[in-house]
């Protein structure tokens, strides 16, 4: 299975080499880990990658009931979807994004971010329709007020579990493709912020079991950002596709407000007034005050500096348009000015000559002889 067209073959191990086949051989690594399930002797090491560990069987009106915790074993599973993001991003790269970057010849700067865009746009809509099904099964939105009562939410369903298992490993294999995809200096760092605050937001949530408002906040951002990418990919495309930009300013600001609401909601009342006050790592209770205070604390600072990145974008954006609209000023020629001809009696107007006082002159007759 090839993900790359190989034009010239680099020797092994080399840096060239570890590049171009990084997806061959991490694709050889899932092959072994499956390969595992077929024999008993190894099957229940297997099972640590793949499935998520720690279920817990539980008794409820509607039957048997399997709930998952967090643990050390989680590492493997996150560990086992990394190599699956690795192998999906290189999927969408070669057969979706490089056949149309082929076809648009892009410059360098444009082609790297169209590449990031693209990317990006299938993971936020493949995990805000992920999260949205998510928040409607289990009646998130619907009941509020189930965000923060009988916290701690220790238990988890499968698939709320194995959604943040896999944001994890999605935002984690993002760090090694950087080096993979050869991303420009002056990229990286604007990159890893924005990667680095992924990973610290979905592990404080899943860590310390708000994994409810965690829902809510990764869906409201996820489905704000796939606007912006959506928006650079069209305007990637076309320059003169610039509306949708307008559109997702309009979300951005929405999802900035909606955010902080939520958090104070949830939060700074909902679990300032919960019955389990206290830390107690045992049961995964972490509602003190000091714990609250920090992840206001943080979700406060992030929302803030987004906030700063977009007004400055905004600024830029209107100075750029300020700037074009003067171009275009001084490149427009001046046109002169259509003079009438005149004559003694008067002035040509559609081919009649007038006279000054608007009147047609009178032909002079001719005397009979």
């Amino acid at each position: 299975m090839a993900f790359r067209r190989r034009n010239k073959s680099y020797p092994f191990f080399s840096q060239e080499f570890l590049i171009q086949n990084h997806a061959d051989i991490v694709f050889s690594f899932v092959i072994f880990i499956l390969i595992g399930l077929m024999f008993e002797a190894t099957a229940k090491t297997a099972i640590l990658f793949i499935q998520p560990q720690y279920n817990v069987t539980t008794l409820s009106p509607e039957g048997e009931v399997t709930l998952y915790h967090y643990g050390w074993k989680d590492s493997a599973t996150i560990l086992f979807y990394f190599f699956i993001a690795i192998i999906l991003h290189a999927v969408v790269q070669e057969y979706l994004l490089d056949k149309v970057n082929r076809r648009l010849h892009l410059s360098k700067s444009k082609n790297t971010k169209f590449n990031e865009s693209g990317q990006l746009c299938v993971f936020h809509l493949v995990s805000s329709v992920w999260s949205f099904y998510i928040l409607i099964t289990e009646g998130y939105l619907l009941h509020p007020s189930s965000l923060w009562e009988n916290y701690p939410h220790v238990n988890l369903r499968f698939q709320v579990k194995f959604f943040y298992l896999t944001q994890l490993a999605y935002w984690l294999h993002a760090l090694p493709e950087l080096y993979f995809q050869k991303v420009r200096k002056e990229e990286i760092s604007r990159q890893l912020q924005y990667i680095c605050l992924y990973l610290l937001h979905i592990s404080a949530a899943y860590l310390l079991n708000l994994s409810r408002v965690g829902l809510v906040l990764l869906f409201l951002q996820y489905l704000s950002e796939l606007g912006f990418h959506i928006a650079r990919l069209f305007y990637f495309t076309d320059e003169n596709h610039q509306k949708m930009f307008d559109l997702w300013a309009v979300s951005f600001v929405f999802t900035r407000m909606a955010t902080l609401t939520l958090m104070f909601l949830a939060v700074g009342f909902g679990l300032a007034r919960s019955e389990n006050q206290g830390l107690d790592l045992e049961m995964g209770n972490f509602n003190t005050v000091l714990i609250r205070m920090t992840v206001l604390l943080l979700v406060c600072l992030t929302q803030s500096w987004l906030l700063w990145k977009f007004i400055r974008f905004q600024l830029r954006r209107w100075r750029e348009f300020r700037h074009e609209q003067a171009v275009r000023k001084k490149a427009a020629p001046k046109q002169p000015l259509r003079t009438l001809k005149r004559d003694s009696l008067g002035h040509h107007e559609n081919g009649v000559l007038k006279a000054e006082n608007g009147a047609s002159p009178r032909t002079k007759k001719l005397k009979s002889t």
